[in-house]
């Protein structure tokens, strides 16, 4: 986007619910970062001239290295919340299947949730809603402990 040019009110970002086994995938911020070391649905911001799931096909390949078809999204669910002088709407996709394994690539660690274990993971204000919207999709953990399966960087 021109430096000269304001920037739009509206910041549209997209992000991922991928589900597998009855569980979720959640990014760790990385340090350095606004909400560092908090949990987000990967995803990212809708750039000028990009359908919303472009942008999300286009930031998991960047974001975890997995192929994904757009029309492979799903509309979810959203979230809208004030930013200072701009505003942000969220968009959750359900995906189900991609190509590739998921890798963090710019987070700090991924994880696969259960709906207890998202409930837990301390979250970005406009995700808040989104694990409450999930509980239908996430089913019990495979294991009898309960663990999750967490990769690091």
């Amino acid at each position: 986007m021109d430096a000269a040019l304001p920037k739009p009110f509206l910041l549209t970002v997209v992000a991922a619910a991928m589900l597998r086994e009855g569980r979720v995938l959640v990014q760790q911020r990385p340090s350095g970062t606004p909400m560092a070391g908090l949990w987000e649905f990967p995803g990212g911001k809708v750039e000028p001239g990009e359908t919303p799931e472009h942008a999300l096909a286009r930031e998991l390949h960047e974001e975890l290295g997995i192929g994904v078809d757009p029309a492979a999204l799903v509309p979810l669910t959203f979230a809208s919340e004030a930013l200072g002088d701009r505003h942000l709407l969220l968009l959750l996709y359900r995906l189900d299947r991609w190509q590739g394994a998921p890798e963090p690539r710019h987070a700090t660690a991924l994880c696969w949730a259960d709906h207890a274990t998202l409930r837990t993971l301390p979250m970005p204000p406009a995700d808040l809603p989104f694990p409450a919207a999930l509980a239908p999709l996430l089913g019990k953990p495979r294991s009898q402990d309960g663990t999750v399966a967490i990769a690091s960087k």
